[in-house]
């Protein structure tokens, strides 16, 4: 099997990164995003996801942490368009909810080409460490429009800032682990009736 992979470089003025994905991967990650928090999160997503990620990003972190997290976003959900290149035989819809100690999350997928963000959830706090809460819906709304997907997030439980925020990121690997997986139970065209996604 031919693995599928990409690799993005995006250079702006407020961010340099390079990023390299493999969607048939083991869970390796080599993450440097100059923001602690969100190290952990992706480190948790590819682990999860069972996909091999790197990514490395200088970014304006002395202004905040919205640039970085923001095109680090559009850097993944591009790299995860490319590598799926014509999406012939993959699931394309998954969904889980999963525990995460008191919090609990539903997340749902469809790799369908159109950009849609569900996003229901309210943090306790407005920072985890230094990293700001709103930063994880700025992170989920570049990832599912440069990827070209409907996410559906939605807190069902939660108390801790942390944990809710690292179901977010567990439950957004495991469904795009399967929902980017090809079986032989979908043949090999492409899982939509128009022909095309």
């Amino acid at each position: 099997m031919t693995l599928r992979t990409s690799e993005i470089k995006r250079k702006t003025k407020e961010t340099d990164i390079e990023l390299k994905l493999c969607l048939d991967g083991s869970g390796n990650g080599n993450i440097d995003t100059g923001i602690g928090f969100l190290d952990h999160m992706l480190t948790l997503f590819t682990s999860h996801g069972r996909f091999d990620l790197d990514v490395k990003c200088k970014g304006d972190t002395y202004v905040d942490d919205h640039h970085s997290a923001e095109d680090i976003g559009i850097c993944l959900g591009k790299a995860f368009s490319d590598a799926l290149g014509d999406m012939k035989g993959i699931n394309r819809y998954a969904d889980i909810i999963l525990p995460m100690d008191e919090a609990l999350i539903l997340c749902a997928v469809d790799i369908s080409g159109r950009s849609y963000l569900g996003f229901d959830a309210s943090f306790p706090t407005q920072k985890i460490g230094t990293f700001d809460t709103e930063l994880v819906e700025e992170f989920m709304t570049a990832f599912s429009r440069s990827m070209g997907i409907a996410l559906h997030i939605k807190q069902l439980s939660g108390i801790n800032s942390h944990h809710i925020a690292e179901g977010m990121f567990k439950a957004l690997g495991r469904v795009l682990r399967q929902a980017v997986k090809i079986s032989a139970d979908n043949g090999d065209g492409v899982p939509s009736t128009k022909g095309v996604l």
